[in-house]
């Protein structure tokens, strides 16, 4: 098995469960973020998608499957495609409910994408959604057969954004906590039980496009599951306005025309095909662990409690 990026987050421990369960594993990755990750049994192959370099997947042997977690912009398909030919029996590429056009959304299994970003943009940080539909098209005209799975926010363990780390530490910590809108729905998917279904669409050679996400629910709801036994917290809800004019994004907490409809996937195909989640609560566990661990640094996303307080504090007077 051949994992294109696997040494970060997803891929880590897709990479893991593939090793646990025997499998032998290549990982092609940039050499950047745990470069010996499981070296002794795991080969390694460097080589940057940016500059195009595959170099170290030239030659002549085949994989029974590869896993892409690292495809943002449709380059990076044709060029492996280009690079593997015939070498593989199945490609499951990671995609994202980001590529769906909210302004197309409906509540059905699968709704239509965004249209490719204008003029070959390859700006992720502009157009992520439209360029994760470009690489799902490529996909499909490249790799045909495969299988596609859009995630939302994934969360757990070694979460280099700190999403739902925000909130799994947000709610342990109680009190006033400052909330968009505690109605709307929050999607996520625990990056282990993620990991389990892209192997498993690995090994069975499973084809088609699955929404990788566990059932949602309103945030309020979410947040009081991820709530420790013993904790008070109480959920305020602040205007997008507001929040923008005190410099706040909160995490996870989507804020366009339609979003509800992104955050609240089915996902019965994904269900269908073997695709299992746990409960919120036990990611939240798991998260405070591994934070706990790492000696909870600052958080990369988030209000810090001060700029909460002031936010708190300001509506209170008016």
């Amino acid at each position: 098995m051949l994992f294109v990026g696997g040494t970060s987050f997803l891929g880590r421990h897709a990479v893991e469960q593939a090793v646990a369960a025997g499998h032998d594993v290549t990982v092609f990755h940039r050499g950047r973020t745990n470069a010996d990750l499981l070296g002794d049994v795991v080969e390694h192959r460097l080589g940057d998608r940016a500059t195009g370099d595959y170099a170290s997947l030239d030659g002549t042997e085949r994989w029974d499957a590869v896993v892409d977690v690292c495809a943002y912009v449709p380059r990076h398909v044709h060029q492996l495609a280009d690079v593997l030919g015939d070498r593989t029996d199945h490609y499951v590429h990671v995609s994202s409910v980001s590529a769906y056009d909210p302004a197309r959304a409906t509540l059905a299994d699968d709704i239509p994408l965004y249209d490719d970003p204008p003029d070959g943009s390859e700006d992720v940080a502009e157009h992520y959604g439209p360029l994760k539909a470009a690489c799902e098209r490529a996909t499909a005209v490249r790799l045909p057969g495969s299988a596609i799975v859009r995630p939302p926010y994934i969360c757990g363990p070694w979460d280099p954004l700190d999403n739902f780390t925000y909130w799994a530490r947000r709610m342990a910590e109680g009190g006033d906590v400052v909330v968009r809108d505690a109605s709307a729905p929050m999607q996520l998917v625990d990056v282990r039980d993620l990991a389990a279904f892209l192997l498993r669409c690995a090994v069975e050679r499973i084809a088609g496009s699955f929404d990788g996400v566990a059932p949602f629910a309103p945030t309020a709801a979410v947040l009081a599951d991820i709530t420790p036994p013993g904790v008070s917290a109480r959920l305020v809800e602040i205007d997008s306005g507001t929040l923008k004019g005190a410099g706040i994004t909160l995490p996870m907490m989507l804020d366009e025309p339609n979003d509800d409809l992104v955050s609240s996937r089915p996902g019965a195909s994904a269900r269908a095909a073997g695709l299992t989640t746990r409960p919120v609560a036990e990611t939240a566990d798991a998260t405070r662990r591994w934070d706990d661990e790492r000696g909870r640094p600052p958080l990369v996303t988030g209000p810090t409690r001060e700029q909460e307080a002031a936010v708190l504090a300001s509506r209170g007077a008016r």
